[in-house]
């Protein structure tokens, strides 16, 4: 059984607030749901933003993208699935997946790219600043997605 084998797949529920003059969820809410799936993966893999900032690592966002294929409305349910689908001890990248619960249309796909850093703000290897949590992310990055779907 592999890491991602206990870990749920994150849902939204589309917010009012979230949505357009059109009714449509506004684009950038997609970056925010994305970081909402990167720390409930986190979190339930047992090391999270919380636990690593203690530890003395943070994880600044490098870039993000998103393609969107299709609208989410208001009170639409969306999972999304994530991926680590690098990792070499500095940064990683981790994608996505937004998919209608009910209909499983994929609404948006992105991707986000991390360094890791100590509270000093300079980059650090992970392997040797604290190897339990490059263990992890090797594992993650060997992993498949938190969707069986995907």
């Amino acid at each position: 059984m592999g890491i991602m084998d206990k870990v749920k797949v994150y849902e939204h529920k589309a917010q009012y607030y979230e949505t357009d003059q059109m009714g449509c969820v506004h684009h950038s809410n997609y970056i925010r749901w994305f970081e909402e799936a990167r720390t409930e993966l986190l979190e339930q893999v047992g090391f999270s933003y919380k636990r690593m900032e203690e530890e003395g690592i943070m994880s600044p966002v490098l870039s993000v993208t998103a393609e969107y294929k299709s609208m989410v409305r208001y009170q639409d349910v969306v999972e999304i699935a994530i991926k680590v689908t690098s990792f070499n001890g500095i940064k990683f990248t981790m994608e996505y997946v937004v998919r209608d619960k009910e209909t499983q249309v994929i609404r948006t796909t992105g991707r986000s790219e991390h360094c890791l850093l100590n509270l000093e703000c300079k980059p650090i290897r992970l392997m040797k600043v604290n190897k339990p949590i490059y263990d992890l992310f090797m594992e993650l990055s060997e992993a498949g997605w938190t969707s069986k779907d995907i």
